[in-house]
């Protein structure tokens, strides 16, 4: 597989569930980068998270992101909590990773919103970070299920509170590796349980109503789960549906296991890169050119 700047990015036609998939080599600016990274062993979940404080420490353009993020608006809730809304041009609806710290919207969330909002210069731009645990529980595949639908209908909940309460305002959503797959069940065609799983049929959120398709301009994953990835732990696939099938984009970083195609297991250090490797920055000019 040739690989690309996101710099300069590719859009790759894949016979992959998302479509288009951009991959794209880091590009930080910093030699020793590979070094540190380019070798590693799997770390657990709150390892890899743990390692965003030495990345954040050698990136002050995160930095930066958080105080503007923390400066700006973000709304949290559900789409009740809201009696008078004000609506925003365009709105960020981001599902944050497992574990990942700065909830509601994660390091990947802040960094992508600074970056939306910097590519719609005289619009206005709110964020809505998708309250829901981004549990690390996978042992318990049950009550892991339960958190994973929850941030879906979440996220469902929200998508059909702005088309209901501000029709004219733009839907970009995102997600970050765990808040990826909630992003992409979120827009479902239908979600086939394996049948060893059909316990959890009953959590699994039916299919936004069609019309709500109107009000999703963009869909940006990062660090989404490769389909060999779903597939080896038994989860049903993210089949997008067809109407956001043209409007979603995956990045992943490659050598990351999560997202590259390698077998299931946990991931390493370049997992935890989205937020401050440019990535961010293509997604929002992305998104930008579809609102």
């Amino acid at each position: 597989m040739r690989r690309i700047s996101p710099a300069n990015p590719v859009i790759l036609q894949t016979s992959h569930t998302f479509n288009p998939v951009v991959r794209a080599e880091p590009t930080l600016g910093w030699p020793w980068i590979g070094s540190i990274f380019g070798t590693i062993r799997p770390l657990s979940p709150r390892e890899v998270i743990s390692t965003i404080g030495l990345v954040i420490k050698r990136f002050s353009v995160s930095v930066l992101c958080v105080i503007a993020a923390i400066t700006g608006a973000v709304a949290v809730g559900t789409p009740t909590a809201q009696a008078a809304p004000s609506c925003s041009d365009v709105e960020v609806v981001f599902a944050r990773g497992t574990v990942e710290t700065s909830p509601p919207l994660g390091l990947t969330g802040i960094s992508f919103v600074e970056a939306v909002r910097s590519q719609l210069p005289g619009r206005s731009v709110s964020a809505y970070g998708v309250k829901y645990p981004a549990s690390d529980q996978f042992n318990n595949r049950l009550k892991f299920a339960r958190t994973v639908a929850d941030g879906v209908r979440t996220t469902q909940n929200r998508i059909k509170y702005l088309a209901a309460k501000c029709p004219d305002t733009k839907v970009v959503l995102g997600g970050y590796s765990q808040g990826a797959v909630v992003a992409g069940y979120a827009v479902h065609a239908g979600l086939d349980l394996p049948a060893r799983y059909a316990a959890y049929d009953r959590f699994v959120p039916p299919p936004l109503p069609a019309n709500m398709a109107r009000n999703v301009a963009a869909i940006v994953l990062y660090g989404a789960p490769s389909d060999r990835f779903i597939d080896d732990i038994g989860a049903p696939p993210v089949k997008v549906a067809a109407p956001y099938r043209s409007r979603t984009v995956r990045y992943c970083i490659p050598g990351d296991t999560i997202c590259d195609g390698a077998p299931v297991g946990g991931p390493n250090a370049l997992h935890v890169l989205y937020s401050v490797n440019g990535m961010t920055l293509e997604g929002a000019r992305y998104a930008a050119r579809r609102v």
